[in-house]
């Protein structure tokens, strides 16, 4: 199984260094969004690479991932409020901008569609991947989600802050191309009901999704599942082997 990876200087994000990598050859582009601290390596350091080599191998996909800079901007508690909103909504636009086009380049096809995945803020990552960008989100599988920003964005709402959160721009969003466009996708939001695990959040979601009738599903796992590595690495591979089987003709 290959691995490369990239870097450069995004304007987007302020000329700040950001790294992306790539792990396999061919088959379905999967871009994995980090935790909130974490960067691109992040889900090979904590053997979701290891779990996800069956699929690799097969070349049934292509894992990539990137530094979690909007996360990042989130947990810094120095930098105010409005400039961490508005670096999420930067970092939205450096992922569909850059990282999408850089994908499809390396994938050797312009059309291709992308799978998000990711865990925590990942997950919210993912799940605001999808529902601003179906032209070229197929489908989103988030886990163990943590999607009302507030706890880090804290109760005043910019611009940057709302649209950068699927929990406040979908309930308003009117039907047109876009809203077309997203009932042709599908997401998946699993959560366990251990240690740190809020199943509301998921509901949630699911509640507004369902509202603007957008494909979706809630998947809840035990007591035992709690909001850690172990968890999403038997999330993950399951749920993609489910996307990726073909659908009976």
């Amino acid at each position: 199984m290959s691995k490369e990876s990239s870097t450069w200087r995004s304007e987007r994000l302020g000329n700040k260094e950001v790294k992306v990598v790539r792990w396999g050859e061919s088959g379905v582009p999967v871009l994995i969004f980090p935790t909130a601290a974490g960067d691109c390596e992040e889900t090979e350091r904590f053997k979701m690479i290891h779990v996800l080599a069956p699929l690799l191998s097969e070349g049934r996909i292509k894992v990539y991932s990137v530094d979690s800079v909007g996360g990042q901007a989130m947990l810094d508690n120095d930098l105010p409020r409005h400039e961490a909103a508005r670096m999420q909504n930067r970092f939205d636009a450096f992922v569909y901008n850059e990282v999408i086009p850089a994908i499809r380049v390396d994938c050797r096809d312009n059309a291709v569609e992308v799978i998000a995945a990711g865990a925590s803020i990942g997950a919210f990552n993912a799940l605001a991947a999808v529902c601003r960008h179906p032209d070229v989100f197929r489908a989103g599988i988030c886990m163990s989600g943590t999607y009302d920003l507030k706890k880090f964005m804290g109760e005043d709402m910019t611009l940057d802050y709302y649209y950068s959160s699927p929990l406040h721009f979908l309930p308003n969003l009117g039907e047109g191309q876009h809203l077309d466009a997203l009932r042709k996708r599908f997401l998946l939001l699993t959560h366990g009901k251990g240690n740190f695990e809020a199943p509301e959040e998921s509901w949630r979601v699911a509640h507004v999704l369902g509202s603007k009738n957008i494909p979706n599903r809630v998947d809840e796992w035990g007591a035992e599942w709690h909001h850690d590595w172990p968890t999403w690495r038997d999330m993950l591979p399951k749920y993609l082997n489910e996307l990726l089987r073909p659908v009976p003709g």
